[in-house]
């Protein structure tokens, strides 16, 4: 698979909350970082953040509107969808992949920390 290839069934994988099947396309030492939030490591990383955040929605969806690949870097805009009891928050994202060796070794995404927190509280309402 391409880079690009790599990180659409990433999310694709994600989007379906299956935190473990995402995790086997990532490096044994990635590094997810959500920017506002702070860096994690390890697949293990990845799924406590996830795991938070399966406490809080029931379905996600991420709309790309805009990707770009050049060597082994990903780039990515979209709409980050979370739904709780029918309702829905959107949060705009930029993310950046870098793929290593077929994995994913690097995410980084960037967002307004406070779009966010808004958004989440909108859905705990």
């Amino acid at each position: 698979m391409t880079p690009e290839e790599i990180v659409d069934e990433f999310i694709a994988r994600l989007v379906r909350l299956d935190v473990d099947a995402a995790c086997e396309l990532v490096t044994d030492d990635v590094e997810y970082d959500n920017v506002p939030m702070g860096p994690v490591r390890g697949p293990d990383g990845i799924k406590g953040v996830f795991a938070q955040l399966s406490g809080i929605v029931g379905a996600m969806e991420w709309v790309i509107h805009r990707q770009v690949a050049a060597g082994n870097v990903v780039i990515n805009e979209r709409t980050d969808r979370f739904c709780r009891d029918g309702k829905w928050a959107d949060l705009p994202v930029a993310g950046i992949f870098e793929v290593r060796d077929g994995k994913i070794a690097l995410w980084r995404d960037y967002f307004d920390m406070n779009t966010m927190t808004t958004r989440i509280t909108e859905l705990l309402g």
